[in-house]
């Protein structure tokens, strides 16, 4: 099990430390559920550091990213952030991922860079997956070993980090980064992305900086109450705003029309990607399956992994994630369903040891802004 730069920052936060793809990583530290409000209503901070960074750089750099990612790099203007997914030979996903249009002093004249984020989880299948498909005038970098990355969230952010940088925080876009100094560090990417739908930004910081930055946040956002937010919150979050996670919600068996990721996978872009044409076939015949997600209207939990049945018992599909939302009062879940079953509104049950508990389909996001 692998320790990052923050680890004994955690540890002397009395954070519950647990292992998570391969990572010593804080799950809590005063609890899911207050953690989880902190992020909604004012500003808690995540260290994420474990996720992967590769850099693409490159005359060809375009043509490589183009070829591997789903969706449209041609709509990526410099300083723009791309949500992806990296299909396989198949038609299922290796991973999903961030796609980053670097500035030009990152490469040389004539060249193009890219940073791609990857899962954690995957690091190493996808920089086997990239680079065996990398026929190209490109050059990868896998910088995933020296790059911490904090995700600092919720919607007092702005006012929590603004004296800490010279870039203006307020009128970024989402879904757009910049570079520039951030509590006396250059060369920061302060990106306005996220996993929690409570608005905020990500920070890609080199390892050696993390723990100036990670003790300047905290300073400076003691007046908004800002707090350290674990694994667990970042869960809830996450799956009140129906964003999948890789290895519950998709995975390699997976096709991302069935993920209800369509939007990111741009079947009519004059440019090709691994498994295109199996896309637009399984589109062209019609889904089979389709993630949905699902209340609970009798009391319980899902789970991942648990039976989604019909009314007279039938397995019709399996739960992919399930919580107590904590924003709702209520349980919710995801999980995928045959396609009779996929419409908003539709009464499914889930196998919950030898009950039977009635759930309802319903559309995502739970959490309505």
């Amino acid at each position: 099990m692998k320790n990052m730069p923050l680890t004994q920052k955690h540890i002397d936060l009395g954070a519950k430390m647990v292992d998570f793809a391969g990572y010593n990583m804080p799950v809590s530290y005063k609890g899911i559920k207050e953690e989880h409000h902190t992020v909604r209503n004012s500003v808690g901070v995540f260290d994420v550091s474990h996720m992967g960074e590769f850099i693409v750089r490159g005359k060809e750099a375009f043509d490589l990213v183009q070829r591997v990612t789903s969706n449209d790099v041609s709509k990526l203007k410099i300083g723009d952030a791309q949500y992806s997914c990296l299909p396989n030979a198949e038609g299922g996903i290796v991973d999903d991922l961030l796609v980053y249009r670097l500035t030009e002093d990152m490469c040389s004249e004539g060249e193009q860079a890219y940073m791609l984020v990857v899962n954690a989880s995957n690091i190493e299948k996808d920089w086997n997956w990239i680079k065996s498909l990398n026929t190209f005038d490109t050059q990868l970098i896998n910088i995933s070993d020296q790059t911490g990355l904090l995700a600092v969230q919720g919607p007092k952010t702005v006012e929590a980090l603004q004296s800490l940088t010279d870039v203006n925080l307020a009128d970024m876009k989402y879904y757009t980064f910049a570079k520039g100094t951030f509590a006396g560090v250059e060369n920061v990417i302060v990106s306005a992305t996220g996993y929690t739908g409570a608005g905020g930004f990500e920070l890609y910081v080199n390892n050696k900086d993390i723990e100036k930055v990670w003790d300047a946040v905290f300073e400076a956002g003691a007046a908004q109450e800002i707090k350290p937010i674990g694994l667990g919150a970042r869960d809830t979050l996450r799956l009140e705003m129906g964003y999948c996670l890789y290895g519950n919600d998709i995975d390699d068996t997976t096709s991302p029309l069935e993920a209800g990721l369509g939007w990111i996978t741009k079947l009519k872009a004059n440019e090709d990607f691994t498994a295109k044409d199996i896309l637009i076939a399984q589109k062209a015949e019609g889904l089979t399956r389709r993630l949905v997600g699902f209340e609970m209207i009798d009391r319980g939990i899902s789970r991942q992994g648990y039976d989604i049945v019909d009314a007279e018992g039938r397995i019709i599909g399996r739960v992919t994630s399930g919580t107590q939302s904590p924003s709702l009062g209520k349980a919710v879940g995801m999980g995928y369903v045959q396609k009779p079953f996929s419409k908003s509104g539709s009464e499914i049950y889930i196998q919950v040891r030898k009950k039977q508990l009635k759930a309802q389909v319903v559309k995502m996001p739970f959490l309505k802004k």
